[in-house]
């Protein structure tokens, strides 16, 4: 199991291993799986209600396919813990956080002051969020549009 550093849920952390998407299908007992490179995150569309964590993973700070998987799972509705995992450095927390992610489990170790200061560095969004901030266009003019 990844050690994770951060953790923005109120609920109990998921103690089952992750499963592969591959034997998440055949496992109907299975809470927990992880998104490899090169999985597709709608195969777990179907899926949704009974899993309790998804552990998308990050192979290198170039890598941005997790940060799709991410935005495809919250859009569809999933509403459980999501948990980016590997190469996940302090440049790209506040945005992971914006797509949706709620735990973080890097490879290295994050400074606890510089990880603060990126979760905390712009308070306002322009676009609408996966972590559930509302933007300053629908602030400005709640119940009505943007344009």
């Amino acid at each position: 199991m990844v050690e994770t550093q951060y953790r923005f849920r109120d609920d109990e952390p998921v103690a089952d291993p992750a499963v592969t998407v591959d034997a998440f299908g055949e496992q109907t007992n299975a809470a927990a799986v992880r998104l490899e490179t090169g999985d597709d995150a709608r195969a777990l569309l179907p899926f949704l209600e009974r899993i309790r964590l998804v552990e998308v993973e990050f192979p290198s700070f170039g890598d941005g396919r997790g940060y799709t998987a991410a935005r495809i799972l919250r859009e569809a509705g999933y509403k459980g813990e999501l948990r980016a995992i590997g190469a996940v450095f302090v440049d790209q927390l506040s945005h992971l956080r914006r797509c949706g992610f709620d735990s973080f489990a890097p490879n290295t170790p994050l400074d606890p002051q510089d990880a603060e200061n990126a979760f905390n560095r712009w308070p306002h969004v322009y676009q609408a969020t996966g972590d559930g901030r509302q933007p300053i266009w629908a602030r400005r003019h709640p119940g009505g549009r943007h344009g």
